[in-house]
Formats: structure tokens, C-alpha cells, sequence
């Protein structure tokens, strides 16, 4: 068992596996940008990355959660426990929490990583919690109800027998355990995409943004709309909405009176007149896709939009990097510019953009 330290001895992030080393040097390059030395720890697939700092408190300040892009979840590591007996996994807890300063948390969260390797996990996650809250109650470290002002604790298995013990802050990690929001598939949407875009709304926009930012009777467009998923998605949010794609749409948007489908090339057409919202979602190169996003804010076609950035198998943190530096040295003025692997993203990013009025 590692020494406890109520600062923490790392972060510890975690992701979609098979971009561990994605994250590993994202979270390197910011950590040397914010002046901090440390190393990040971690194994390809296992869908989390542990960036060691003895500065780690500092590091988690410097590296807000909103700004990492590979990360799902962004914790404080305090402790690690390995090789305990699996018949008692109560008592190594308590007595590593009784090593750290007092604390009082507000929430406990049983996890474990999203990897084929932690699936099995996943029972004994959810039943060991109900049983680990009222020791902890007992213990004085856990609220007697949840508080999400307080710090959360987070118990994340790794094995049966080997688990991390960490904290989050309110206001700075995702509000959903394994940082995945579970979102489920509409009987009406016409594709499996429109998750992308409501998980993207969700993740990306904070709640006084969607409620200023998607209101009923703005318009945008869906650039490479066919069949239709982002459409139906701008659709429930009170859009008109412009499908451009030289493909077939699903009847029933266009029955819905909101929606005008023009068959057009996604990268040459251009709006006549400003439009609130355009999201894109196209196949293309990722920094072709970057250019033609930042030319539509530079020119005022658009004042939000989201869009995808399909990445290469090899080199894609550096790649991301790139994509929006060109985004935003070519797009003009910038209030918001946000990026995040979603859940539902598999080889790509999802990115908010808004213009400075």
C-alpha cells in the first residue's frame, strides 16, 4: 500500500482504452507547460493513465477538467491497495482513509475502468458500495447524506484485490461515475450519431449555455446530414435546421416542417445569411475539416457550432493539437473553445465552438 497524502501523489485519469497514450502525453505537455516535472504511468487498454507530481494538488488546479480532451474522468490519486485479503475490503479503507488528515466526503463513487479487462468488475462495483458507506459513515469520513459541495471519494477497482482510493472536486470532474453520461437510443433518432451530438451538448456546454444557447425558432445546419442523427438532435432542441447532404434524410424529419434538406457538397455550400448553430460530422481529413469550421466563424456564417475531428491510428494527440491550433489561429475571435473524446466518439473528437460577439 502506498503512503497515503492528503494532497495526493498523482492524478489519475481515466479514458477510452486504447488511448492511454493519447492521454499520457496530453497530461505530459500540460504539466511541462504549467512548469510542474512528473511522468505518467500507465498500460495500453486498461482505459486509465496515473500521472505522478509531487507537486499533484497544484498540477490538478493548473489542468482544469473542462480543458483535458482525452480524459473521461480526472481524479486525485490518495492512495493505491493491493494484494488485501478480498474477504474484507472494508478494513484496508477505513484504515488508509484514518492515515490522511480528517476529511468529510459528500459522496461515495465504487468504480472501475472501461476496459474489457475491468468488466468483470462492474457487480462487485456496484454491490460493494451499499456495503462500504455505512463504514464509512461510522468512520466519520462520509456525510451522513450526499453532499455534492463536499469532495467526492472515488474507490476504483483495478482487480479484486487491487484498487485506488481518490478524490474529485465539485465543479471540476465529470458529474457521472466513470465520467460516461448514460445516454439511451431514441426509438425516432435516425441513427446511432445523434448520441454523439446529445452526449457533445451535454458534456461540452454548460447548463446556462444550453438553455441560453439552444432555444426554439434558431436555425442552423447539419453539413454531411444524411441520415439525419445531428439533424434530429438540433430538431428537439427547437432548431430549424438546413441538412445539407447529397443523400437521403428520414421521412419523418422532413414531415416534421422543420427541416429543409438540400443536396449539396457539405465543404463548398455556405448559408446566404447568419445561422445560430452548424455541426458537422463528415468523413473528411481532420485539418481540412479544421480549416473549413474556422472559415465558417471567420466569416460570421455561423456564431456555435460542433463538429468531429476524425483522427489517424498513429500520432493523435499530436494531431488533435494541430487541428486546433489551425482552428483557432484561422477562426477569428473565440468566447468558448472546448474539445473532449466523447463516450460515444470512437476514433475521432468532439468540439464546441463559439464566436466572440
Amino acid at each position: 500500500m502506498t503512503a497515503p497524502d492528503a494532497r495526493g501523489d498523482a492524478l489519475f485519469c481515466t479514458c477510452r482504452a486504447g488511448f492511454e497514450p493519447e492521454l499520457a502525453g496530453e497530461l505530459s505537455e500540460r504539466a511541462a507547460l504549467a512548469g510542474l516535472a512528473g511522468y505518467a504511468r500507465t498500460q495500453r487498454n486498461s482505459g486509465f493513465v496515473e500521472f505522478f507530481c509531487e507537486q499533484a494538488d497544484e498540477l490538478s488546479r493548473s489542468l482544469p477538467f473542462d480543458t483535458l480532451i482525452f480524459a473521461r474522468q480526472k481524479l486525485l490519486r490518495l492512495a493505491e491497495l493491493r494484494g488485501f485479503d478480498p474477504r474484507d475490503r472494508i478494513t484496508p479503507i477505513v484504515d488508509a482513509l484514518a492515515a490522511l488528515p480528517p476529511a468529510l466526503y459528500g459522496e461515495l463513487w465504487v468504480e472501475h475502468p472501461d476496459s474489457d479487462a475491468a468488466k468483470p468488475l462492474a457487480g462487485l462495483a456496484r454491490s460493494f458500495g451499499n456495503a462500504l458507506r455505512p463504514a464509512l459513515r461510522k468512520a466519520g469520513v462520509l456525510a451522513r447524506a450526499d453532499d455534492a459541495r463536499k469532495p467526492r471519494l472515488h474507490v476504483v477497482f483495478l482487480d479484486g484485490d487491487h484498487l485506488v482510493l481518490a478524490r474529485s472536486d465539485a465543479q471540476d470532474d465529470s458529474p457521472w461515475p466513470q465520467g460516461i453520461p448514460r445516454l439511451r437510443m431514441h426509438a425516432e433518432a435516425p441513427s446511432r450519431s445523434a448520441l454523439k451530438l446529445e452526449e457533445a451538448l451535454l458534456t461540452l456546454l454548460r447548463e446556462d449555455e444550453r438553455a441560453r444557447l439552444l432555444r426554439d425558432g434558431m436555425r442552423g445546419a447539419d453539413l454531411g446530414a444524411a441520415p439525419g442523427g445531428w439533424t434530429w438532435v438540433l430538431v428537439r432542441n427547437g432548431l430549424h435546421v438546413t441538412a445539407i447532404d447529397n443523400g437521403p434524410l428520414r421521412q419523418h424529419l422532413l414531415d416534421s416542417g422543420r427541416v429543409d434538406h438540400l443536396r449539396a457538397d457539405g465543404f463548398q455550400w455556405q448559408p446566404r445569411t447568419a445561422l445560430d448553430w452548424m455541426v458537422c460530422d463528415m468523413v473528411e481529413q481532420p485539418r481540412r475539416v479544421a480549416e473549413r469550421m474556422a472559415t465558417w466563424m471567420r466569416e460570421g456564417w455561423c456564431r456555435h457550432t460542433v463538429f468531429n475531428l476524425k483522427l489517424p491510428m498513429k500520432k493523435r494527440w499530436e494531431e488533435t493539437r494541430l487541428c486546433l491550433d489551425l482552428f483557432r489561429a484561422q477562426a477569428g475571435p473565440l468566447a468558448v473553445l472546448r474539445a473532449r473524446q466523447l463516450y460515444h466518439d470512437r476514433e475521432e473528437i468532439t468540439v464546441f465552438a463559439s464566436a466572440r460577439r
